[in-house]
This record gives structure tokens, sequence and C-alpha cells, in this order.
């Protein structure tokens, strides 16, 4: 379960999104958006904190104007997580939000207007240390290309990202990362794969309006996963209708599976059948929903019944295999007590705390003893 990744990733720039290095070796980074009222401070800064808490490294916030620029300068001093500014049309929003110390402005050069425009924000943002992030999206392309193209196709994505990219490379900005999403899984996958030849700079990977929280995780699995086991892909996000939390929780559960992140519990479960010997589904929802705060990385295996309980358990932390007339639990892949129904999830949450809270002190050990 400890094994390295196969997979080997695109070698890209990397830039600074306030404390959160992107691209290059950089891990590749979970994001989310706010969908509060921006002008609703309190509000925001509480859902910030709950994706912060999830284990957000990114956080995005609209700016739609002014009143909500001022608003950002407010949040921003609340938060600690990295925040860009989602900025469309207006330049003067993006040069007042980097006054008020955004760590990277969302915003696409070919929209703001005039040379002198995109000049200035390219100033503000050079001047103080912040990248910008392109963002082509499919259901809004320049009004020239959808007539070239007669459609959204992954070349039109492609020609559109190049147009903003050109402004950037003509003022030798070369800090900025890109995304070209798309909600068409194949249309996003191609678009994506070209530009990574195209370009050095980090990517930005989402399938956009990808849907509710079922639908919308396998398409943005199956699309994600594509980029990713080709190595694409310098930090993500899920977009889903649903909470925002979801989408860390469901950014970090894909990384963990392709071995790319390591944060949080990596739990491996059998579906059930009537072979168990414990509530395995009960078991896993109750676990599930009490030990999302633990961040430090751990493979926990919850296997109902001794055919294939054991194996999984060999190789994990903490292993429950089922049997009757108690289940046994393993430790680091030995077998080291039993536990009966009775009290199940409490007492495998405390050995699974226990084993957190070992391998905490032990990294602390190292850090103590490298020091």
């Amino acid at each position: 379960m400890h094994a390295k990744s196969p997979i080997v990733r695109r070698k890209s720039r990397q830039i600074q999104v306030g404390r959160v290095p992107v691209g290059g070796d950089a891990p590749i980074s979970v994001q989310s958006m706010t969908n509060t009222d921006t002008l609703d401070v309190a509000a925001t800064v509480a859902q910030i904190r709950q994706l912060e808490a999830a284990g957000a490294d990114i956080v995005r916030v609209s700016v739609p104007d002014m009143d909500a620029a001022e608003a950002f300068g407010r949040i921003k001093r609340e938060v600690e997580v990295p925040l860009v500014a989602d900025i469309h049309f207006d330049y003067k929003i993006a040069l007042r939000v980097a006054e008020l110390g955004v760590d990277c402005l969302r915003i696409n050069p070919g929209n703001i207007g005039k040379e002198e425009r995109v000049r200035a924000v390219v100033s503000a943002a050079r001047d103080n240390g912040i990248p910008i992030r392109i963002g082509v999206n499919a259901g809004s392309l320049e009004k020239d290309l959808q007539k070239k193209y007669g459609e959204p196709t992954p070349e039109a994505l492609v020609e559109s990202a190049m147009r903003h990219i050109d402004h950037l490379d003509r003022l030798d900005f070369q800090e900025y990362k890109v995304s070209v999403k798309a909600s068409d899984v194949f249309m996003a996958v191609a678009a994506y794969r070209q530009l990574a030849t195209r370009i050095e700079q980090p990517l930005h990977l989402g399938i956009t309006e990808a849907g509710g929280l079922r639908s919308g995780t396998v398409k943005s699995s199956i699309g994600l996963g594509m980029l990713l086991m080709d190595g694409i892909g310098d930090t993500i996000r899920v977009s889903l209708a649903a909470d925002p939390v979801e989408e860390i929780k469901v950014g970090y559960d894909m990384l963990k599976s392709l071995r790319l992140r390591s944060k949080g519990i990596n739990f491996i479960a059998c579906p059930s059948c009537s072979r168990q010997n414990f509530d395995v589904i009960g078991t896993m929802n109750a676990l599930e929903e009490r030990l999302e705060d633990v961040m430090t990385p751990l493979d926990v295996s919850v296997i109902g019944c001794v055919v294939n309980g054991p194996g999984e358990a060999k190789e994990t932390d903490v292993g429950l295999t089922g049997g009757s007339p108690a289940n046994l639990v393993y430790l680091d892949g030995k077998p080291a007590r039993k536990l009966r129904n009775d009290h199940l999830v409490d007492d495998l949450e405390r050995l699974i705390r226990d084993k957190v809270r070992e391998k905490q002190q032990a990294e602390q050990d190292v850090i103590v003893r490298d020091a």
C-alpha cells in the first residue's frame, strides 16, 4: 500500500500560490471554490475554514465587482489558506485585490480589453509576486472561435488558451498556470493532452460542470484519472454540484488511489456479502465520519470475513478481519487482538487513533533527530 506511484509526472515550471508550490516536483494540490456570497464575509470565511479543515490546499473566491474586492480583502485577513480571486472583464478589480494580498489571479488577459489594461494587471502581478491562472472553458469560448470550429472542440480550447498565453508571453510574464475545462470528458482530456505538449507551465485540471455528487465524482474520476495517469496535472479541482467540502474529499481520494498524495486515511473495505461476520457497511460509514479529522497517512482495511481479510490486513497499518465468535485486528500486518461486535466501531476507532499518534510521534522524533 505504501509503494511509490508508477506515474511519471510531466515536467513543468513551478509557480508559487501563496505558501503552496504548484508544478515542478511539488505535490499535486487540491482546491475548491466558495459558493457563498463574497459580500457576506462571515459566511465566506466560515466556508473557507471548513474547506481548509477538510484539507484544501488552495481556495478560489469569486470577485465580480469592486464591493466584492473590498470584502475579499477582509476575508483574506481572516484565513490562512492561499486564496485565488476569480475575476472577469474588469481589470481594476484585479489591481485592487493585488493590493489586498491575493495569492493568485484567475483572469483571462484577452477578456480585459486594451493592451495597457493587460500590461497594468501583469505589472501588478509581477510587482507583488502573484501568479495568474488562465482559465478556458468550453461554455465561454470567443465568438470567432465558435464560428471557426462550429462547436467547442479540443482544438478550439487550446487555441483560446494560446491566445491568452500570448498576451503574457509578450510581456515576458511566465508565472502562470492554465486550465482548458469542458464538461465532456473526451474533449477536456484531448485539450489537456494537446496543451501539455505546447507549454511548460503547470496545468490546473478539472472537468467543469461535472454534475452532482455521484455523477460528477464518476465523470471527474474518469477524466482526471486519465490525465493523471499520463502524468499530466499539477493542481486539481473536482467541480461538483454539492457541498464544496465534498470536492476536497473526492480530490484527495482520487490522488490517494493513484498514490500521488497520502493525506488522511486510505480505507480498503469489502462491499460485504453473506459471509460477513459484522456490519461492514455500517462500520465503514461510521469510521469515515468519525475519522474525517485525521490527516496523517494511514492504511486501514475493513474486511468482513476470513477469505480476503488476512491478506489485506497484512499489508495495512490497521486491519480488521471478520471472524466468529470475535473479529481479528492486525496492527502493522501482525495479528494483535480480537474485537467483539458489541463495541466494534468504538474499539476500532481507538486503535486507529493510537496508531495515528504513534506515527505522528515517530515523525516528530525523526525531525528532532535531524535538527
